[in-house]
């Protein structure tokens, strides 16, 4: 029975895809829009290329590794229905406690919370936001966590960070697509009644999703920790909101059921580009904030018509 409402599920996505292009396509196009925009305004204002500058694309894909992963785990937790708003807060604690175990040469491990059976992942999720950054300050009494080791270091350095973040894409697209785990998750974020009388352990998968998006924002934490070669309490701030943010552009829906790790791949890089383009054209950072929000907001507009019309086909 949960075999089976899984992969109706997945069915009736491939069938939604077949009679038209890839969700992601559009949201490609959007990518590729604004890189063209800022290409053409660099040229206009500034008599530079944004595109042709290797190290500006270095330095923008290496900026957005971070949210990437975080966004990784929250658009699991999207698909399922729920919403992770911990996640920045996680960073900041995970961040705190490896950078001071890499201090010394005891092995470094990744701290993450579990889910317990709350009934409203928002609540469950800002507790676990609060408690986290106060966690963070505790631990060092707001003191940075400076004199890392090297090797601790080098999770950070180079082009390891994006190796990460498309790692983790990798396996968490083909855990989505191909795999019971993902049919499961997409069933309850379709229908969480449904799911529960086919069979499935909805609180239990629930757990596990919760509990690879806190595994992987403590993974993040790492290598923001390690890139800076410190750790400090204030790391991580609104990283919850970006992460959602990127998954939202990249078509996940926040009325679950809807969502893939290539679309929040390409969200993660709208972002970026968004953030470098405005920076390369010498803008201030408040405007960056203000155009960031309006696409935060456009693309939940864009969601809710796309949940509206799949109710009205249906």
């Amino acid at each position: 029975m949960p075999q089976a409402l899984a992969q109706r599920t997945v069915d009736a996505r491939s069938a939604r895809r077949a009679r038209g292009f890839p969700p992601e396509a559009s949201i490609l196009l959007v990518l590729i829009g604004l890189a063209l925009t800022f290409e053409l305004l660099g040229w206009i204002l500034v008599r530079q290329s944004f595109l042709l500058n290797e190290q500006r694309l270095v330095v923008m894909i290496l900026q957005v590794s971070v949210i990437g992963i975080i966004a990784v785990g929250v658009t699991q937790v999207i698909i399922t229905g729920g919403i992770d708003l911990s996640s920045g807060s996680v960073v900041a604690v995970t961040a705190m406690v490896a950078a001071s175990l890499a201090q010394s040469s005891d092995a470094v491990r990744a701290v993450y919370p579990s889910l317990t059976d709350l009934p409203v992942p928002f609540i469950a999720t800002l507790g676990v936001m609060v408690s986290a950054r106060g966690i963070a300050k505790w631990y060092t009494h707001g003191q940075p966590v400076s004199m890392l080791t090297d090797a601790y270091a080098d999770i950070g350095g180079g082009a390891v960070p994006v190796m990460i973040f498309l790692g983790t894409a990798l396996i968490f697209h083909i855990a989505l697509r191909y795999t019971r785990y993902g049919k499961f998750t997409y069933a309850i974020g379709a229908n969480p009644q449904a799911a529960r009388i086919s069979g499935i352990n909805v609180a239990g998968h629930l757990i596990v999703v919760y509990t690879i998006a806190g595994t992987l924002s403590g993974l993040a934490g790492i290598v923001t920790s390690a890139r800076a070669v410190s750790g400090q309490a204030g790391m991580g701030m609104m990283y919850e909101l970006d992460a959602i943010a990127a998954a939202v552009i990249g078509g996940a829906s926040l009325a679950g059921g809807v969502g893939r790790i290539t679309g929040t791949v390409i969200g993660t890089l709208i972002l970026g580009v968004v953030t470098s383009g405005f920076t390369f054209l010498r803008i201030d950072a408040y405007y960056q904030e203000i155009v960031k929000g309006a696409i935060i907001v456009a693309a939940v507009i864009a969601d809710q018509y796309r949940h509206r019309a799949s109710r009205k086909r249906a």
